[in-house]
């Protein structure tokens, strides 16, 4: 976790997660790339170029507006100390996010979130909800205000299958990186039962070769896949809630559906999701 990238509309849901972005950036050394998207009207693609020199101080404007918030929130005092490189682009937000991931070579995304309200009410409307499943990097999404932000338990829900595996292995340097206990679970429900003899044999083969001691399995009975991890997740008091997407393909069967939007939706911790190795 070097290079963190934390995309901003200088709401309070997207500075909640900068301040969780700059606990990071100090306990592990990293530096923070913040992120400011202009959406201009598909008209101003291009709101600097020579054939539409005349939107010229429109797009200024906007950039003006944007460097002064910039510059407020700079001066906070929880980014003392801190590396920080602002940008401003004129793209489409998400499209913007992931070339600016890419550009810098960042290896973490940390958005903010609305919570409950709706995930489509999130940061720049349904672009998280983009990011959260298309981006090769891990995306943490933060919806409170954490003053101390530290990651004791940390849930991570499987299916357990064989494909899984090297985004599992992503899933375990994370938790020792941070120093968290992993408690890897296992939704059972009525629609997709499986036998007890069938989850261990679907575990040996998940765990194996992993040489990684501080976590637990478990096994949780409830209704529905997503009812079923912010259950267990309240149990255990989870400070960190995990799930695995599946990019352009949408999400892995195991997490069908809204399942991912109820989770980031109603899952009263931050979640933090991994693409699936491909």
């Amino acid at each position: 976790m070097k290079k963190i990238l934390v995309p901003t509309d200088f709401s309070e849901q997207a500075e909640n997660a900068l301040k969780v972005a700059a606990q990071l950036a100090k306990k592990y050394n990293a530096e923070i790339y913040l992120l400011h998207m202009i959406e201009l009207p598909a008209d101003m693609s291009n709101p600097v170029g020579e054939t539409r020199s005349h939107d010229l101080p429109e797009a200024l404007f906007f950039m003006k507006m944007a460097k002064k918030k910039f510059n407020q929130l700079l001066s906070a005092p929880y980014l003392s100390g801190i590396k920080v490189q602002d940008t401003v682009e004129f793209n489409q937000a998400f499209e913007g996010i992931m070339n600016t991931s890419r550009k810098y070579g960042c290896d973490f995304i940390v958005m903010g979130s609305q919570g409950a309200s709706g995930f489509k009410e999130m940061f720049i409307g349904s672009n998280t909800e983009k990011v959260v499943r298309t981006s090769e990097i891990p995306v943490l999404v933060i919806k409170n205000d954490h003053p101390s932000f530290e990651v004791n338990n940390f849930v991570f829900a499987t299916n357990l299958e064989e494909h899984g595996r090297e985004t599992f292995k992503k899933v375990v340097e994370f938790a020792e990186f941070i120093e968290a206990k992993l408690h890897l679970v296992y939704i059972n429900t009525a629609n997709e039962f499986i036998t007890s003899e069938a989850i261990d044999n679907r575990l040996s083969k998940y765990l194996d070769n992993l040489n990684f001691s501080n976590y637990e399995f478990h096994v949780y009975n409830d209704e529905s896949i997503e009812r079923g991890i912010m259950n267990f997740s309240r149990k255990v008091n989870a400070d960190l809630v995990g799930i695995a997407t599946h990019g352009r393909k949408g999400l892995s069967h195991f997490f069908n559906g809204s399942i991912s939007e109820d989770l980031v939706n109603h899952a009263t911790s931050p979640v933090i999701t991994f693409q699936l190795k491909k």
